[in-house]
């Protein structure tokens, strides 16, 4: 019997739903992605999106199943924020940002109501609309013919409906899918690729969920190619972009400019995602200094938590923007390689993968940016909490390459990295891990890697040069303990080499020294240094001024590491 009304039950059929329809749909849509980034992952983003939405809901259901003193279901405003929350955390990519600002559009509306177990039709078109507008506020230089069309279409022929949520659902559906056909006609870009907008139809599949939780039926299938020719369509918000284009220009979502003749500018090297913990002020500031540094600019959230995206060319210079508004985590940087772009005309093309590529973990913002500028894609792993399987999975495909080198940077993941490598494998991908124990050994291994190579002479030649490096590193210790230099207190400081803790101190720079010391002791052409956030300023030139004065033939690299848990890592090679 068709539903009704928006219930918690219904929220949790409807992510399900739109996860499945996502997943049937994830290679079609990846394959006609070409804007703004022909990077072809919208549509596993906005899988992995709406999959941490899913687990959210579940979460929510299973705590009040085991709830004595709360059993039953959650009510309707506990599902919808769940459901936001998870899409916020899980927001991939560009579309799936924006997503996730439609999903907490909508909570922001169905939770207003929390004594009320459900909503009718008109509690969901306030949804749809509260959406659209949220979505189309987050983003920096709104642009037509994108999934922003499709939602504001979506809001618009949903508040045309009368009758309950399935006559809204479908109503919201229908507008979105005419929306979407007409993308091309906005968008040159997409009528060039003869493609309609991929996170357009990503939102689509969505709603086609949305009218199937209410009525219990599939809507038919999406045309995803355009037709040879369409007529500009010029909508209301088309007035909303900023002005200085010449006449037939278009301003695109990631404030470059799209020629009429068809020349594109290049552009970003890097896409910049991260979760932000920071209050409102802050990110005011953070999105005035991100919109100067890139283009793509999406930050959605609120309350004291953001999912911000920004494609950069210094990515470094991203991430520290979000270390001066509050606390960045989750941080994930990926390269736009030359070969990932793709272009389709006429009929839907896989995009080609690039031959091989590097994927790395690193214990800090500042060596994420490094590791990113050398090409690498990388993993954040953040003090305490190592990442997980599942995120070196995705990292490893997010990497879309026939060949990846994973760089775990640390002896205790070599299980975890070496369990993600043999399930990637399995999807017919060549991975080879190569045991860094140190983030040192991994700038060591990345500096001699060669794509040009075969792949088994590029392995052999990083793993020598990382093994050839020795690894040190200056930390505080948390706790009292025992050492192989003895006891330490909590609070002394610790000066490793290889793993092991080789001396306790009390003065940063003095155990430093020393820990160097005993380092090129036997031997060493260069030392690299990587400071964390609280290191002392004088501690890298204390250090270098010493390799200066005993070994003339040494030489030295400074990086700024930001907060990567060590005071400082050495390496020498």
């Amino acid at each position: 019997m068709p539903q009704t009304f928006l219930d918690a039950l219904a929220v949790r059929t409807w992510c399900g739903l739109a996860l499945e329809t996502l997943g049937r749909a994830r290679e079609e849509i990846d394959a006609i992605n070409v804007y703004p980034v022909a990077d072809g992952d919208t549509g596993t983003n906005l899988y992995l999106t709406v999959e941490s939405a899913v687990a959210a809901v579940e979460a929510v259901f299973a705590a009040h199943e085991v709830d004595a003193g709360n059993p039953g279901r959650p009510s309707l405003a506990e599902a919808a924020q769940a459901m936001a929350h998870g899409a916020l955390i899980g927001a991939r990519g560009n579309s799936g940002t924006i997503v996730a600002q439609l999903l907490r559009g909508m909570a922001q509306v169905l939770a207003a109501g929390s004594d009320d177990a459900h909503t009718d039709g008109e509690g969901l078109r306030l949804a749809l609309r509260r959406a659209a507008d949220a979505a189309r506020q987050a983003v920096a230089h709104p642009v037509e013919g994108t999934v922003l069309s499709v939602a504001s279409a979506a809001a618009d022929a949903a508040g045309g409906a009368e009758g309950d949520c399935g006559t809204v659902a479908r109503a919201a559906y229908e507008g979105a899918r005419a929306a979407l056909a007409a993308t091309p006609g906005q968008l040159a870009v997409l009528e060039r690729a003869g493609v309609v907008d991929a996170g357009g139809r990503g939102l689509v599949a969505v709603l086609a969920a949305l009218v199937e939780t209410f009525t219990g039926e599939v809507p038919g299938a999406v045309a995803v190619a355009a037709e040879a020719r369409h007529t500009r369509v010029r909508t209301p918000h088309d007035d909303e972009s900023p002005g200085g284009e010449r006449p037939g220009d278009e301003r695109t979502g990631d404030g470059t400019t799209e020629c009429a003749d068809g020349a594109e500018e290049d552009g970003p090297a890097y896409e910049v995602i991260y979760l932000l913990e920071a209050g409102d002020l802050a990110v005011a500031r953070l999105k005035e200094r991100l919109d100067v540094l890139g283009d793509s600019l999406v930050v959605v959230g609120g309350d004291g938590l953001w999912n911000v995206h920004v494609h950069v060319d210094d990515a470094g210079a991203a991430v520290e923007a979000g270390v001066e508004a509050g606390r960045p985590y989750r941080i994930r940087i990926t390269h736009f390689g030359a070969g990932d772009a793709h272009t389709v005309r006429g009929e839907v093309r896989p995009r080609e993968r690039v031959q091989r590529a590097v994927v790395a973990v690193v214990p800090g913002e500042g060596l994420a940016g490094l590791y990113a500028e050398a090409g690498a894609t990388t993993v954040l792993a953040r003090p305490g909490e190592p990442p997980v399987s599942g995120e070196l999975v995705e990292a490893l495909r997010r990497a879309h390459a026939r060949e990846v080198v994973l760089l775990p940077n640390d002896p205790e993941l070599r299980h975890t990295a070496a369990a993600a490598a043999e399930q990637v494998r399995a999807e017919g991908i060549r991975v080879s891990m190569i045991p860094t124990r140190s983030a040192v050994q991994g700038i060591a291994a990345l500096a001699v890697h060669d794509p040009e190579r075969r792949f088994d002479e590029d392995v052999v030649s990083m793993t020598s040069a990382a093994g050839a490096t020795r690894y040190g590193e200056v930390a505080l210790a948390e706790r009292q303990a025992w050492t192989m230099a003895g006891i330490c207190q909590a609070g002394d400081v610790l000066g490793l080499i290889d793993g092991d803790v080789a001396m306790i101190g009390t003065d940063v720079t003095s155990v430093a020294a020393t820990v160097l010391e005993r380092m090129l002791a036997a031997g060493g052409e260069l030392v690299t240094l990587v400071l964390g956030d609280e290191a002392p300023e004088s501690v890298a030139e204390h250090l270098e001024g010493r390799v200066r004065e005993a070994y003339l033939a040494v030489d030295t690299v400074v990086y700024r590491g930001g907060r990567q848990g060590a005071l400082l890592l050495i390496g020498v090679e």
